[in-house]
Formats: C-alpha cells, sequence, structure tokens
C-alpha cells in the first residue's frame, strides 16, 4: 500500500500515476488543511491555479498513533458523501469527491478554502448565531428524515468503525487502570474519576446506551456531529468527516450534538432552540437523547478524545454528578 508523505516529489508521482492531474500540470505546495485527529490530509496547491484535499486512512489514528483504526474509513466516508448527493439541501453543506482510489485508501476531495471549524466555542464568550445554529439543526434533521433503511437501497453499517467508537464512549472513560492520568488533564480531576470508575449502577446504564450504539437503526448518522466536524467558510456553514457514519438511533446523533453545546457553554435558550429546530423537521425521544448526552459528556471530561474547555475542577465535577444522576435515575 502506498503511504502519502508531504514530500512534494511524491506527491506528484502518486497522482500522476493515478493520472489524477492535468497535462502538464504539478503540485507545487502543499499544507495541513486543519487539526483533524483521524486521517492523514494534505491540502494540495498546483501550477493549473487549482486545489484539493488529499485524505488518507490509515490502520491507525493518526493524532494518536498507538490507537488502531479501520483502515478503510475514510471509503466510508465517501459512501456517505455519495448517498447524500442527490439532496441538494445536504449536498450543498458537504464537499464534493473528485476522486476515490479503493486500494490505498486515498480520496481527492473539493478543498472548502480557508476555513475555520467550530472548536472556538469552547473558548469563553464565543456563541453561535441563531443561523447558525439553526443551519447544524436542519442539517442532521434533514439527514435523519430522508436516509432511512425504507428510503435507502444501500445501508451503511461502518461495523469497525463504531466498535472503535464504542470503547472510547463506554468503555475506556470508565475503565480502571486504562493507563490515562486525568490529573495530567487537570489536578484533582483523578479522585473524580475513580467514583465513576467504581459506580456499578453506571456500568449497567453504559452496557445498555453502548449496546444499542451497536445495534442497527433506522436513521442514516453523520456519526461524529460536532464542533470540529462543522466548518466557517466563505461560503457558508460545511459539514466534513462522516467517517463514523451509520444507521443508528438518531437520539445519538442529536445528544453528541447537544453535548457539545453544553461543554462549550452556549446560552440555555440556544440549546433549547436547537431542539427546537431539529424538532421542527422530526421528533425524537427526549429520555434516551439526554442519556447519550450525558454520555458524552462524560466521556470529554473523562476520556482520550479530550476538549479544549476551559471548566475548573468543581464545573467538571458537577457536569459529572449530573450526567451520572440522568443515567442511572431515569
Amino acid at each position: 500500500m502506498i503511504k502519502l508523505d508531504s514530500q512534494l516529489e511524491n506527491i506528484n508521482n502518486y497522482l500522476r500515476g493515478k493520472k489524477w492531474l492535468s497535462e502538464n500540470e504539478t503540485v507545487e505546495t502543499v499544507e495541513k488543511p486543519g487539526e483533524g485527529n483521524m486521517n492523514f490530509t494534505l491540502r494540495c496547491r498546483t501550477s493549473k491555479n487549482r486545489s484539493f484535499i488529499l485524505k488518507q486512512s490509515r490502520d491507525f489514528v493518526e493524532k494518536f498513533p498507538q490507537v488502531p483504526a479501520p483502515a478503510e474509513r475514510v471509503l466510508t466516508e465517501a459512501e456517505f458523501y455519495e448517498t447524500i448527493k442527490n439532496d441538494s439541501n445536504l449536498s450543498r453543506r458537504t464537499p464534493t469527491i473528485f476522486k476515490l482510489d479503493k486500494e490505498n485508501h486515498i480520496i481527492m476531495m473539493e478543498d472548502l478554502g480557508e476555513s475555520s471549524d467550530y472548536s472556538f466555542l469552547y473558548q469563553e464568550g464565543k456563541t453561535l448565531s441563531e443561523t447558525e445554529l439553526k443551519e447544524i439543526m436542519h442539517f442532521i434533521a434533514d439527514l435523519h428524515a430522508n436516509f432511512t433503511t425504507e428510503t435507502c437501497s444501500n445501508i451503511i453499517q461502518n461495523k469497525e468503525m463504531r466498535k472503535l467508537n464504542h470503547e472510547h464512549i463506554f468503555q475506556f472513560p470508565f475503565s480502571k487502570n486504562n493507563g490515562m492520568n486525568l490529573d495530567d488533564v487537570l489536578p484533582g480531576l483523578a479522585e473524580v474519576g475513580e467514583d465513576v470508575q467504581n459506580n456499578e449502577a453506571l456500568k449497567k446504564a453504559l452496557k445498555e446506551l453502548g449496546d444499542l450504539y451497536l445495534s442497527d437503526g433506522k436513521h442514516l448518522l453523520h456519526g461524529d456531529y460536532f464542533p470540529g466536524s462543522w466548518l466557517k467558510t466563505k461560503s457558508g456553514l460545511k459539514i466534513i468527516d462522516p467517517e463514523f457514519c451509520f444507521f443508528g438511533p438518531k437520539e445519538f446523533e442529536i445528544g453528541v450534538c447537544m453535548a457539545h453545546l453544553y461543554l462549550a457553554q452556549q446560552p440555555h435558550v440556544f440549546i433549547q432552540k436547537a431542539m427546537d429546530f431539529y424538532k421542527d423537521r422530526s421528533p425524537f425521544d427526549d429520555m434516551l437523547m439526554m442519556k447519550f448526552m450525558a454520555v458524552e459528556m462524560l466521556r470529554r471530561i473523562l476520556g482520550l478524545a479530550q476538549l479544549p474547555i476551559n471548566h475548573t475542577l468543581e464545573e467538571r465535577k458537577a457536569l459529572i454528578e449530573r450526567g451520572v444522576m440522568m443515567l442511572t435515575k431515569y
């Protein structure tokens, strides 16, 4: 298998070999387009005054090479884009796939230009506009409503990626001796985490929710719908990185999204509006959504996939206690 790197000669040799460049076209510069976690990505600019993104998935997580991951995940991402391409409301908010190299797990895709993801929301005082919030919620509402097991001939299961996600959402953060020292994240957090790891009622609730996540469901989900997958571009909001997509419970997707609005300390009235915007298009089970929301908040505070949040130890402890109560008392 070819392994992409950032050497211009290697990039040009690969692209010429695939006939993905036009006659006399050469890649002149490459750069990292953003702070992605999962894959190797490059923005390529050519002598023909065009740019595109190359993305390759490997058998490990790019940011955490010690974590194995399904090597074919960008093929699933391409499958997601192919599935929704005829829905103009969705496809206009996602990048176009130009070329696909299945053997080497590489895609050439549209460059959405200089942009930033919405991770800035975790900074104090940063908020979404109501227009952005509506766009974010209507995208997933339309995705869930329009792409179901009843309307789609190709049902994406993505079981290996689900197994990976399941481990890091429902297991790793709650396992004793997982090798992670939470005091390195924030002094005092390890003691809080230990209390959670000793909660048997919580483990039972996590098992039930985790089994539901792993079971096949009715609605096509993006699978990782949080600020890191939302792009702010010159042409508006774009949605990227659906490599965790699958047909499952829509409450999981909404719960993850709501958890990040809470972690980003968005105004409570906005969080209620977010749910209302979604319900304008499609109903959901509020209690199930809140349980998935609680798990996502817990795993982001106690797990490997940390966020750039500024919460104090007491604030994190309060969120954890609320999440545990939501999962074990209802």
